[in-house]
């Protein structure tokens, strides 16, 4: 067998996984293949999922958003969209991509690999978006609506029914402000991607010291995962 062939056999017991089998191996094999194994295998004949992973954020938000608004009237906008955020942000994909195996099958360059890439929530990110991606390209908007409230079915509960906390930054308001802390910030200390695919570093700072840092796709987000990352070091001090 050629790499090609292997990695496919390899991808069955994945398949099994997510309960769909791709009519078009190349697809599934375009959605697991990560940049920095095409920058270390230039025979390699897929390029990077980059450009999958754009529809696959796009579709998610979608479904995500049709969702809400067909199963929760009683939900406004503003908390629609709230929601939403919750439900798509890094680490709620990351966690599902954890759930269905994911991790295992990624293609990863050896240096990435080294440096704890497969387990990194950012990767996990993007490899989830640009699997959905790949299923709907080779089904329809019914499988695909079908497969991300299956797979996320348990984290879309959660948010909506308020098990888990999405607002970081007001509940670190309150303890700083109930500890008699007089200062607050978020910096962004770095921002990279192109204008469609952004990610943003944000650190918050308590009285001058650095208390949590933050990723996302929005500057909101870098600042809720920084806020929640503070949170924990208080808590746990």
């Amino acid at each position: 067998m050629c790499n090609v062939e292997k990695i496919i056999e390899t991808n069955r017991a994945f398949e099994e996984n997510i309960n769909y089998t791709f009519k078009d191996k190349n697809l599934l094999l375009l959605a697991l293949t990560h940049s920095s194994y095409t920058n270390e295998n230039k025979k390699w004949k897929f390029p990077s999922n980059e450009r999958i992973e754009f529809l696959g954020d796009s579709v998610l938000c979608i479904v995500i958003s049709e969702y809400l608004y067909l199963n929760r009237p009683d939900m406004a906008e503003g908390k629609m969209s709230k929601v939403r955020s919750g439900i798509v942000r890094e680490i709620s994909l990351a966690d599902v991509a954890r759930k269905i195996k994911l991790d295992e099958y990624i293609l990863l360059g050896k240096g990435e690999e080294v440096t704890g890439g497969r387990h990194r929530d950012s990767i996990l990110e993007d490899s989830f978006e640009s699997l959905v991606g790949a299923i709907y390209l080779d089904s329809d908007l019914e499988t695909i609506r079908k497969f991300i409230l299956t797979s996320m079915e348990d984290i879309i509960k959660k948010i909506i029914n308020g098990k888990i906390i999405l607002d970081f930054k007001s509940r670190l308001q309150e303890r700083v402000q109930h500890d008699g802390v007089l200062g607050i910030s978020y910096n962004i200390i770095k921002e990279e991607g192109p204008d469609h695919d952004k990610k943003f570093k944000v650190n918050v700072e308590i009285d001058g010291k650095v208390m949590g840092e933050g990723i996302g796709r929005s500057k909101k987000e870098a600042e809720q995962n920084a806020a929640k990352q503070a949170l924990e070091r208080i808590n746990n001090a």
